[in-house]
């Protein structure tokens, strides 16, 4: 099965693109990432703050099935526009990965779909490569098909 989410990251660069068109209206997908309650079930994390403004912070905390905190991330929103764009900050905490940079864009393509564009920038091409030897788009893929369908029960 082909995966909706592409990551695509050039050899050499320590950044990274990931784009998906989801069969949802702008809002509606923008929605999904500033609603704590929708955000906590596409992600599978719960979310401790989530300040939707420039300057505000987020923190994030996913814990395993007997209520061990396994991670936990957080960062800061540097700019937020509603239903265009969210800059923020990503930082796992007590991992070897240090703080990365995220321009997330959200584009209306009609009344009824839209498309999401991360930028993503490492501090290094080694910390990015590292990344992408986890099982990462596969696990952005699968987030973001549970986020299409916990919205389409929105529409």
């Amino acid at each position: 099965m082909e995966r909706k989410t592409k990551v695509h990251a050039e050899a050499g660069k320590q950044e990274l693109f990931i784009t998906r068109e989801f069969d949802l209206p702008l809002e509606l997908l923008f929605k999904g990432y500033v609603e704590p309650e929708i955000v906590e079930q596409w992600m599978g994390t719960k979310v401790l703050k989530l300040e939707n403004k420039k300057h505000g912070s987020w923190q994030f905390e996913t814990a395993d099935a007997q209520g061990n905190v396994v991670l936990r991330s957080n960062g800061v929103i540097h700019e937020f526009v509603p239903n265009q764009k969210i800059t923020r900050t990503f930082e796992m905490e007590h991992t070897p990965f240090p703080v990365q940079l995220e321009f997330l864009e959200f584009e209306k393509l009609t009344d009824d779909t839209s498309k999401l564009t991360m930028h993503i920038v490492y501090k290094s091409g080694a910390f990015r490569d590292q990344m992408l030897k986890l099982p990462f788009a596969q696990g952005i893929n699968m987030a973001h098909n549970r986020l299409q369908t916990i919205l389409d029960k929105l529409k």
